[in-house]
């Protein structure tokens, strides 16, 4: 089918791109990813070592190499999103295509917060309606019977035309001008020792952001690595002090732990935005504010 538009043909369409996922289609248990294995548009990405990746992966998973997904970026920063264009490339060549079903898991536990990056990067692509994590890990595919092999399949790229979200990542400017705006609430994924500052870390100065609250990402997960019940996430969201309504803008050191408050975030329902920048950027200014609280 073509479309006239301005007295000029050009091809129709008939991909999905942009929205953003629900509590539904977020998380998926390895139940129903073993029932959809074999569906013709569903691509399986695995985030972590590569060594661990080429002992055991779920069948037909393909392997994401991080750094390309988030590399240093030119402003020097750690990890920061990189161009559309690059990301096309990136994730097409795994297969990636704009009618995909694609679900994000970890190999191991340490890679949570990769593979919540991941997802982060997908949903700024406009990918997001359709990406999914999966709750839990190898270990927890495994342990509930489903099979690995060491074999890697050969993807065939992916027709892959992103389309950038405005309302995934944001910046310094927004965060310094909103932390005390009714209606916005900006919330530091660290530990309670790095947000305090009673334990800083190494190369970064201790406390947080000033008018920040705390919502430690790997609280919302139980000791198998499954996500908590909504429930008892959204209490913890309420004791950092984020109301009904409210637009939260996650961080953290350099905006990896902060993709997997991002990602419980809008599991919850909340607008979210993530602070790519992050500690690391807020820091570089002397003048911005930062409190600790020990």
């Amino acid at each position: 089918m073509r479309i006239l538009l301005g007295w000029v043909f050009i091809p129709a369409l008939a991909l999905a791109c942009g929205g953003h996922g629900t509590a539904d289609t977020m998380l998926v248990s390895t139940s129903w990813l073993a029932a959809h294995l074999k569906d013709a548009n569903l691509v399986v990405l695995a985030v972590g070592e590569r060594a661990d990746y080429d002992a055991a992966h779920i069948p037909g998973s393909q392997y994401v190499e991080y750094k390309e997904v988030a590399p240093k970026g030119a402003n020097g920063l750690s990890a920061e999103l990189p161009s559309m264009a690059t990301l096309a490339a990136v994730f097409s060549k795994l297969g990636v295509g704009n009618d995909s079903r694609v679900v994000i898991y970890r190999i191991k536990d340490n890679a949570l917060t990769q593979s919540a990056r991941v997802y982060v990067t997908l949903d700024a692509m406009g990918l997001g309606a359709n990406a999914s994590l999966l709750d839990g890990n190898l270990s927890t595919w495994t342990g509930e019977g489903h099979p690995t092999t060491a074999e890697a399949a050969s993807p065939k790229p992916g027709k892959l035309e992103p389309c950038a979200q405005n309302d995934v990542i944001t910046d310094l400017a927004f965060v310094r001008d909103n932390r005390h705006q009714k209606g916005v609430r900006i919330l530091d994924a660290r530990s309670p020792e790095y947000y305090s500052g009673a334990t800083p870390r190494p190369g970064y100065k201790p406390g947080h952001i000033e008018g920040a609250g705390n919502v430690f990402y790997n609280s919302a997960f139980t000791e198998t690595g499954k996500l908590k019940p909504a429930s008892e996430l959204r209490a913890q969201f309420s004791t950092a002090g984020v109301k009904a309504g409210d637009k939260v803008v996650t961080y953290c050191f350099i905006g990896q732990q902060a993709s997997a408050l991002y990602f419980i975030s809008r599991y919850l329902g909340y607008d979210t935005r993530m602070y790519d920048g992050s500690w690391e950027e807020w820091t570089k200014d002397p003048t911005l504010p930062i409190a600790v609280s020990q």
